[in-house]
């Protein structure tokens, strides 16, 4: 069992850079992939971007391409989120995510937390 703590969300302008972090707590997450999803109220789960174990291999939602990046670093057992260039639209909970797989299916992690909110002001 792998938990997952988000931090590092909060309240922006648009146009604006945030980073978010997912870090475990008790448990390495070094063998696993991690993914990052965000949620809206009374929307489905939003792939936004995969990295996976070595760090070498990543991928983006279609929204997000060009303005996040997804980091690791497994030395400090971490992976980030950098958001740049915000919109109203990227406003939701961030939640982070470990799996085998680098896929954007949510179906692909096991292991989720409990998620970050990020709000982008007009």
């Amino acid at each position: 069992q792998v938990q997952l703590v988000e931090s590092g969300g909060g309240l922006v302008q648009a146009g604006g850079s945030l980073r978010v972090s997912c870090a475990p707590s008790g448990r390495t997450f070094r063998s696993y992939a991690v993914g990052w999803f965000r949620q809206c109220p009374g929307k489905e789960r939003e792939f936004v971007a995969t990295i996976g174990r070595l760090g070498v291999s990543t991928s983006y939602g279609d929204s997000v391409k060009g303005r996040f990046t997804i980091f690791r670093d497994n030395a400090k057992d971490t992976v980030d989120l950098q958001l740049n260039n915000l919109k109203p639209e990227d406003t939701a909970v961030y939640y982070c995510a470990a799996g085998l797989l680098t896929t954007s299916s949510p179906l692909g992690y096991d292991f989720w937390g409990q998620g970050t909110q990020v709000t982008v002001s007009s």
